[in-house]
């Protein structure tokens, strides 16, 4: 797997403070992307275990929220191949930091059923994520101020509370960065 950036510290992808990781690799070419340049699987950078070690430091600090997955898309086989071993590195090390995944995946429809790849690699993956925004940007569907996605057709997913429900549930703002939100309009 190739990544194509890490943001070490990155406010646009999920609440507070985050390290991200944008993945190389993504075959659903959406019109208007915003990132483009990681269509190409073999564009960017060999992520290895120095990589991997290296967000687990940046992780580190209190004021680091949490991790956020990006692309690219995450989900790809050969992105999930190598992320669900990452993610239970981070899940491990961190228990109490979120971790956000974007994916132009449908979560219901195609994730819980397998698609687009080893069904056993994306439940691993998705056993180790708080919250998903999923579904393709649809250029048609932007909206320039929505919270942490780029067109309405998007969702913001809580993932443990939607496995354990059996039904897409929506996430809800947390209280902590409600209060954070408060703090800093203070």
């Amino acid at each position: 797997m190739n990544y194509a950036t890490i943001k070490k510290r990155d406010i646009a992808n999920g609440p507070g403070v985050r390290v991200s990781l944008y993945v190389s690799g993504c075959t659903h070419h959406c019109k208007g992307c915003f990132n483009p340049e990681t269509w190409d699987f073999n564009s960017g950078k060999p992520f290895d275990d120095l990589v991997a070690y290296d967000i687990i430091r940046e992780l580190s600090p209190g004021f680091i929220r949490g991790f956020s997955l990006l692309g690219g898309e995450p989900f790809e086989p050969q992105n999930s191949e190598v992320l669900a071993d990452l993610l239970k590195l981070i899940r491990g090390t961190y228990p109490d930091k979120t971790i956000w995944c974007y994916s132009g995946y449908l979560l219901d429809e195609q994730l819980l059923r397998g698609i687009p790849g080893n069904p056993d690699k994306i439940m691993e993956m998705l056993s180790c994520i708080d919250v998903l925004v999923d579904g393709e940007f649809v250029e048609e569907k932007k909206v320039t101020d929505l919270r942490f996605r780029g067109s309405t057709n998007q969702r913001i997913i809580d993932v443990p509370k939607s496995l354990a429900a059996g039904e897409v549930v929506l996430w809800e703002d947390d209280s902590d960065f409600a209060a954070m939100a408060d703090e800093d309009e203070e």
